[in-house]
């Protein structure tokens, strides 16, 4: 497995451990104190470096090659998925699948973001990076869910949209403010989750919704720390001071009110148990679409708009 660099005291220990055991073992000797010992720092020091992250230990715990992808929370949190093809227009993107699902025997519509963990998966993913066609699908997608009445759910994992020069001669920027406008007035619930990372336009195109929100190490932010660093700093090496300064942690966005809650990961991350993620994910989806199913229509619609429309306020001293 990918080991971060803030990780290196956990896996030295971990070595350690594992010699102990071996020499226990091959020599027929009682170590039994001295792996105890071993075992109690190992988890000490596990418990301080997880749980005071800093925010650029998260956008690393986000970008981490093994964490469950959109397809894999798919498989673990929801049955009967049925991929539809293709925004009618101009042709199907691979970044951004969608369709038909259930989950806890309801059916819904689910769309997201797609990356791929070996160089062949990437090209067909675009890295998560969506084309035009792919919000487009999206839209086309959550329309077919209000004419039947299906709860849409979003699933954000995206460095952002595609910047190539054929996404802009196909209008990437209308394609995603066509996409906030008519997400805003869905007349079904709506929920979106960042499973990673939530870069720019690119995840905001399906991240209008009645509910917003993160995994624990997830982030989402108008640019990315690399970037903010480039202009900000004049150097990518300051992206851990970006990261801070942004506020793009779940807890920080929480606080700021800019999402409604974050499902905790198991300890270390998602990429350590990817079914004990997706039933956290599974079980917030179905509580929230639980409380937004006594919403009339009308209800819905409103506290939508009112919550998109608080963004940005604030309080002179």
């Amino acid at each position: 497995m990918q080991l971060l660099e803030f990780e290196k005291p956990i896996a030295e220990l971990e070595r350690e451990l594992d010699k102990l055991r071996s020499k226990a073992a091959s020599q027929n000797i009682d170590m039994s104190d001295e792996i105890a010992r071993m075992e109690e720092k190992l988890a000490e020091t596990r418990m301080s470096i997880y749980e005071n992250l800093t925010p650029w230990q998260r956008v690393q715990i986000a970008r981490h090659t093994q964490r469950p992808f959109m397809l894999d929370y798919l498989a673990h949190a929801f049955t009967d998925f049925c991929e539809l093809h293709g925004d009618r227009r101009i042709g199907d993107d691979h970044a951004m699948p969608g369709g038909f699902a259930t989950i806890g025997g309801k059916r819904v519509v689910v769309i997201g973001h797609q990356k791929g963990r070996d160089t062949k998966e990437n090209l067909k993913r675009n890295f998560g990076s969506a084309h035009p066609e792919g919000y487009r699908k999206a839209l086309r997608l959550m329309k077919l869910a209000e004419k039947f009445g299906l709860p849409v759910i979003t699933l954000i994992d995206t460095p952002g949209a595609y910047p190539g020069i054929g996404a802009e001669e196909r209008n990437i920027a209308e394609a995603i403010a066509y996409n906030l406008r008519e997400m805003m007035l869905l007349k079904v619930p709506v929920i979106a989750i960042v499973l990673g990372e939530g870069g720019s336009g690119g995840a905001l195109g399906i991240g209008v919704a009645d509910r917003v929100l993160m995994m624990e190490n997830a982030y989402y932010s108008v640019i990315s720390p690399e970037g903010c660093a480039a202009i900000l700093w004049k150097h990518r090496k300051h992206a851990p001071e970006a990261a801070e300064a942004m506020k793009l942690a779940a807890p920080d966005l929480q606080k700021l009110g800019l999402i409604d809650g974050f499902i905790p990961e198991p300890t270390g991350g998602a990429h350590h148990d990817h079914a004990a993620t997706a039933k956290a994910l599974r079980d917030t989806i179905l509580s929230n679409l639980e409380e937004l199913s006594k919403l009339s229509t009308t209800e819905l619609l409103d506290a939508r708009y009112a919550k998109f429309r608080a963004f940005g306020e604030w309080e002179g001293k």
